[in-house]
């Protein structure tokens, strides 16, 4: 489909002709992110948490590499490097190293942001299954990141994190143990550990740049989605993304920037943990172990599985329904056959989608808490609900739900305020 408003890439200046004949790298990105690509015009301010997730990547990626010059990734040398040399000694070392832990707690907070955006305007759904798919692949990546970014500090939770976490591997018989000596290099973490996990910590989040370039040029294929869930029926239901929508991402990224730069310099220790202050000790084991705020869900699930069922003993289980709990997701496209895509033209279920947030939120409260009876309780409860929202209430939803009328087209529901006059039905 052609618009008369995307006018074809002409460089204007010697140097940029002479660039575009030899190498159109300009060409490539004024067709992906400039004048050249069209957008839904009715994109509300959810849309704006990609680009936002783009950027605290560069954060991360900036921050990480800059403290590595001045990280020792040594048992010995790693809690005094982070706490003595880069905090007191470094210049501004100790607003790069709050930025980076901060900035590690804004990425999953507006990643979660997106994600369930996903979730409510169908944004798994044909034509993009293999974008939602490459976004859970980042999610997959960033979570490994983070986890090895919380053992270099080398303080008591990040030590003992280490230790729990890695464990969850010796749960699986016969090849268990063996993975866990393995991604450890030893019995215990130590020296090789942090090592290998300094590594891959400065590793992957390349890694996740290159996603990112697969996941926006799988977007590209279909286009951006919209909240209507309607697909683009002509040039008026689009606008160029720029200069429209990176004005609105980069006033909104501006905003949101600040809110980090509040926490970063008024609250920088607020979302960690005050034991990673304190030297790793083997012998010394914490009250409470408990990996970072974004990691409390899933291990909430993980510690709701308190019994042996058939041949499986209950850690397998927590395991088992950890890692499911994640790979469940990419089943998606396939678990909700509902023809709408947006929430918004699905009154069921909204209130279940709904439902499904105050679970998760719940799932994090227990899994950041100390353990007692009827936190257990209320984890299983939640872990259980969790499964079933998405294995039974989603697709019985999908199969059964009338859902509200569409609008013919994305411009109708802009102009009529989403009430369109003409609707057409659709029903489950």
């Amino acid at each position: 489909m052609s618009f008369s408003w995307a006018k074809p890439y002409e460089p204007k200046h010697p140097v940029m002709k002479w660039l575009d004949e030899r190498l159109p790298l300009p060409r490539l990105a004024y067709g992906a992110i400039g004048g050249g690509y069209p957008v839904p015009r009715n994109l509300n301010y959810f849309w704006n948490f990609g680009v936002l997730a783009g950027v605290f990547l560069m954060i991360q990626i900036i921050t990480g590499i800059v403290l590595a010059m001045h990280y020792y990734a040594t048992a010995d040398g790693a809690f005094n490097s982070v706490n003595q040399l880069i905090m007191r000694d470094v210049n501004a070392g100790w607003l790069l190293r709050y930025a980076h832990m901060n900035g590690a707690s804004f990425f999953f907070i507006v990643v979660y942001i997106h994600i369930f955006r996903g979730l409510y305007y169908g944004s798994y759904k044909a034509p993009r299954e293999l974008v939602w798919m490459l976004g859970l692949v980042i999610y997959l990546l960033m979570m490994a990141t983070a986890f090895m970014g919380y053992v270099l500090p080398w303080g008591q939770m990040s030590y003992w994190g280490a230790q729990v976490i890695t464990g969850f591997f010796s749960a699986f018989p016969v090849i268990g143990e063996p993975i866990r000596v393995w991604l450890l290099g030893g019995y215990a973490p130590d020296q090789a550990a942090l090592t290998r996990f300094f590594s891959l910590h400065y590793l992957l989040p390349f890694v996740i740049a290159g996603v990112v370039i697969l996941h926006i040029w799988s977007l590209h294929i279909p286009g951006s989605g919209n909240p209507t869930g309607v697909d683009v029926k002509d040039e008026k239901d689009t606008l160029p993304f720029h200069p429209y929508y990176t004005a609105k991402d980069g006033w909104f990224a501006g905003a949101f920037l600040l809110i980090y730069a509040l926490v970063t310099f008024y609250v920088p220790n607020y979302l960690g943990h005050p034991d990673n202050y304190i030297p790793a000790n083997a012998l010394a084991t914490p009250a409470h172990i408990v990996p970072e705020w974004y990691f409390w869900p899933f291990y909430a699930i993980l510690r709701s599985c308190t019994f042996n069922l058939f041949w499986i003993d209950a850690k397998l289980w927590g395991v088992l329904a950890m890692f499911g709990s994640i790979l469940l997701l990419f089943f998606l496209p396939w678990l909700d056959k509902s023809p709408v895509r947006s929430g918004n033209y699905r009154p069921l279920f909204k209130r279940f989608f709904w439902l499904l947030v105050i679970d998760v939120i719940i799932l994090g409260y227990v899994g950041g808490a100390p353990i007692v009876w009827w936190r257990t309780a209320l984890g299983q409860v939640a872990a259980a609900y969790y499964f079933l929202h998405f294995l039974v209430i989603l697709p019985l939803v999908s199969a059964f739900e009338t859902t509200d009328p569409l609008p013919n087209s994305i411009s109708e529901s802009v102009l009529s305020g989403d009430a369109a006059e003409t609707p057409v039905a659709v029903a489950g």
